[in-house]
């Protein structure tokens, strides 16, 4: 029961944060792991921030590249709707 909220809760955290525990062997363990535990917190925020900020610009460079095809295709409407009103006029007079 516990291991399921720890891994559900730390996931690989937990395990990456043992193995430097291990590996350093601190005088004092539970404010390393309390440090080890903000710093790891701190740069995964800040991963998150960055790939957010990523595809908000992506989606923001598709919008505004729709928005272009958009203006394209209704410029292109009007242009074959006028040439179409044109050669109506045109077959009326005959």
């Amino acid at each position: 029961m516990e291991t399921e909220f720890l891994k559900k809760c730390f996931g690989n955290c937990l395990a990456q944060a043992l193995v430097e525990f291990v590996k350093i062997r601190p005088n004092d363990p539970i404010e390393y792991l309390a440090h080890w535990f903000y710093h790891y917190r701190k740069t995964t925020m800040a991963k998150e921030n960055t790939t957010e900020k990523i595809q908000l610009k992506e989606e923001h460079y598709k919008s505004f590249k729709e928005a272009e095809l958009i203006d394209m295709l209704k410029q292109d409407k009007n242009h074959i709707q006028q040439k179409c009103e044109k050669c109506l006029k045109v077959g009326r007079k005959k």
